[in-house]
């Protein structure tokens, strides 16, 4: 090999040094693969997850009952006939003409089928001011949202002309609507405005339109591509609405942050005076190792929502982690082949105003350096960085003392699914009507079902053990009626439909739903040789979520940081640096967690983000974040300890090699940090309390992750550390070697001053924040 190229081993560097040899291959191939995968994709379809794949437990046995026997529940809808004053009651003559009105105008649509009174019924509250019109809507159930606007067309008009009650509906049809109304133009505008958001920023960070628009090209074609693997690999595991939104944000946030770390790699060897052969064959071997390794660390972060047996976030999980494999693939393949065949052609575009001035380079006086940058970092970063080498110690304690003050709300952490008052406030009319018909007949708006299967439904002893149930179930507290009963005799199933005393109380909710279980079944239908009867509902639903979440916990925890470790230990063959990058990590991760239960459970500073404090912090989200910021976090922290492994391997002092790999990885960890804050922020201001706490969450813990995590305590702990920083057992001296290129890079060309070309110093220093 040539003495002025510089000697470089490993797949990054391999890979990217093909690419560059066969550009116009390595761009084909790259487009031909996102072609095929979606059109592939496409044409295969997609298999959603079902009802009966959601769970395991009581709501899976009844979803898997209820699909084998072919019946599709409709969507069910109720009309609210209320008094507006003390003195009306159900039996006034007025009350009953409103109740007939309601019944006659939701049949007259056409749209509903078996329209109950509430006469008839018995469906009026106990102080006799309510009382509820019943019926199903026609068709699909998931599709009831679409053909309901008819029926509260007819509502409406009841009301305008019987102004003496209040008369609203509600139900799995209109909150459907009304939801799809208020916020389905809301998500797509997030998710819509995120590509542009990362574009302007890019702009800023590179002051050039070509540049800007190769990180942001990268992240569609991954995640278009991921779409229609998507496709394929939902026939083996289904996917969901909510994995592809989370695939979106995951794939934007990877495929900027690789292509950034390239493209600043690829600028600085450039502006230190390597030709651009050279500066890509760098790029390749150093901050394509760097991608390698991030990726698949996030890759097996995503693997860890594998293990939760929970359809959706096997969904997410492994969304996710094709989007991370994609886009981490097409950063050390298709970008060193594109640019490649850009050379000088990727500063096309210069915002003249966004372009800083001109600075030189310094290089190094004692040599050391080897042409790298020395000095062009963040002015602010390395005046921090100052400050924090000199004092190491009192950097450590303060900035663990911040972390563990904002951590310290997530140990009295309460995670629930959130209701429909918590999760929308009373943004909604129809939040309003929820929450008068829960006070008129708790537990109304998401009666628990209890789905009794046996061989012969209609047996004497079967419908007197229903019998039994239903009077039990009033009589033991857990409801106070009217509790209901639709037989499917061809199917030999019966639905009981028992509301919960404790309404939308969750706690209280959840000691009805145990005494239905734990006493009254079994004192009853379980007595029956032959019948099952699981129970299920909503708040059914949200018991066993829970109790699967917290089963799924520990092997979660447990595989994604032994996993993390071992990768972080083989990569850098330091025990040292393995074990202080999970010790960070957490240290982030826990972080968020105390943000979010201050801001979303106890409602401090709730409002500066345009939130309420609603007493929870919804059941998913604790683990879903562990995931994705352990994973994401990996990203900040391979990148700036390979520049500091790097510099130390090359004659620098620990301490200058610190300074070294923080200050010339300020800039690129500055601008991704931005991009990723400002899109987790757009979810955010969505206005559901859930989005608000995922997309908070997230920019939070990526805020602090980038600057007290990366800045302050990473440089501290290993300036501390010294030498040990380094540090690997002679019994693990047998692990492979996945560390990249060792031996020193060639000397960059300088003129009789010792600097680089001032066009090359111009274009390399401007992702310097």
């Amino acid at each position: 090999m040539d003495s002025g190229t510089p000697r470089v081993r490993g797949l990054a560097a391999r890979a990217g040094g093909w690419s560059a040899r066969h550009r116009w291959t390595a761009v084909g191939i790259w487009v031909l693969f996102v072609v095929l995968a979606m059109g592939l994709g496409s044409a295969a379809g997609r298999v959603d997850v079902k009802d009966s794949d959601q769970l395991s437990g009581e709501t899976h046995t009844a979803a898997t009952i209820i699909e084998d026997a072919g019946i599709e529940e409709p969507a069910s809808e109720t009309v609210l006939i209320q008094a507006k004053d003390g003195s009306t009651k159900a039996t006034d003559p007025a009350f009953r003409a409103a109740v007939t009105a309601v019944v006659d105008a939701v049949g007259a649509t056409g749209r509903v089928t078996d329209v109950t009174s509430p006469y008839d019924t018995r469906t009026i509250s106990r102080d006799g001011r309510s009382a509820l019109v019943q019926f199903d809507m026609r068709g699909d159930a998931e599709t009831a949202g679409d053909r309901v606007a008819p029926v509260l067309k007819a509502v409406e008009g009841v009301q305008k002309e019987h102004s003496s009650v209040r008369v609203e509906e509600i139900g799995s049809a209109s909150m459907m609507k009304t939801f799809d109304d208020a916020f389905g133009k809301d998500f797509q505008k997030a998710e819509l405005s995120a590509v542009p958001v990362a574009l302007g920023i890019l702009l800023i960070a590179f002051g050039a339109l070509v540049a800007a628009l190769l990180p942001v090209a990268l992240a569609i074609t991954a995640i278009v591509a991921t779409m229609g693997l998507m496709g394929l690999v939902s026939h083996l595991q289904p996917m969901s609405d909510t994995a592809n939104s989370v695939m979106l944000l995951v794939g934007l946030a990877v495929g900027v942050d690789y292509c950034l770390f390239y493209l600043r790699r690829e600028r600085e060897e450039r502006a230190a005076g390597h030709d651009p052969e050279t500066a890509l064959r760098i790029a390749a071997a150093t901050s394509g190792r760097a991608i390698i390794v991030s990726g698949v660390t996030v890759c097996v972060a995503m693997a860890g929502m594998l293990f939760t047996g929970i359809a959706e976030f096997e969904a997410m999980g492994l969304a996710s982690l094709m989007v991370v494999a994609v886009a981490m693939v097409g950063s050390v393949t298709v970008l060193p082949a594109l640019l490649s065949l850009l050379g000088r052609r990727v500063e096309k575009g210069r915002i003249p105003f966004l372009h800083p001035e001109r600075r030189r380079r310094r290089t190094n006086g004692n040599g050391k350096a080897n042409g790298q940058a020395n000095g062009n970092g963040s002015r602010f970063w390395t005046a921090v960085l100052r400050g924090v080498l000199r004092r190491p110690w009192v950097s450590v304690l303060v900035a663990v003392a911040a972390l563990v003050t904002v951590a310290a709300p997530a140990l009295g952490m309460k995670t629930e699914n959130l209701t429909i008052d918590q999760e929308f406030g009373r943004s909604l009319p129809i939040v309003g009507t929820y929450d008068r018909v829960n006070d008129a007949f708790p537990g109304g708006t998401g009666p628990a079902e209890v789905v009794v299967h046996a061989d012969d439904i209609q047996a004497p002893a079967v419908q007197a053990a229903i019998a039994d149930f239903r009077a039990q179930a009033v009589s033991s507290g857990a409801s106070r009626g009217p509790v209901d009963v639709k037989l499917h005799a061809a199917q030999n199933i019966a639905f009981v439909y028992v509301p919960l005393v404790g309404g939308s109380d969750q706690d209280k909710a959840g000691h009805s739903l145990e005494t239905l279980r734990d006493t009254v079944r079994p004192a009853t239908l379980g007595k029956v040789d032959g019948v099952s009867a699981p129970v299920t509902g909503e708040v059914a639903g949200s018991h066993d979520f829970n109790e699967q979440l917290v089963g799924s916990v520990l092997p979660v925890f447990v595989f994604v940081v032994v996993f993390a470790f071992l990768l972080m230990l083989l990569s850098f063959r330091s025990l040292t640096v393995a074990i202080t990058s999970i010790v960070l990590n957490l240290l982030s991760v826990g972080a968020a967690y105390g943000i979010l239960v201050a801001v979303f459970q106890h409602g401090w500073g709730a409002s500066l983000v345009g939130a309420h404090g609603v007493g929870a912090i919804i059941t998913w989200l604790p683990l879903f974040l562990f995931v994705i910021l352990f994973g994401l976090s990996m990203d900040y922290h391979v990148f700036v300890v390979s520049r500091i492994r790097e510099a130390r391997l090359r004659g620098l002092s620990t301490q200058d090699a610190i300074r070294h790999g923080v200050v010339t990885t300020a800039g690129v960890v500055t601008s991704a940090a931005v991009i990723m804050v400002a899109v987790f922020a757009i979810f955010g201001t969505l206005s559901m309390q859930s989005m608000k706490q995922m997309g908070v969450g997230l920019a939070a813990a990526v805020l602090i992750d980038a600057t007290v995590i990366r800045g302050v305590l990473l440089p501290a702990v290993m300036a501390l550390l010294g030498d040990r920083n380094w540090y690997l057992p002679r019994w693990l001296n047998r692990l492979p070697d996945l560390t990249h290129d060792e031996s020193p890079l060639p000397a960059a060309p300088t003129g009789s001053s010792g600097v680089p070309d001032a066009d090359d110093e111009d274009e390399g220093a401007r992702i310097g924040v």
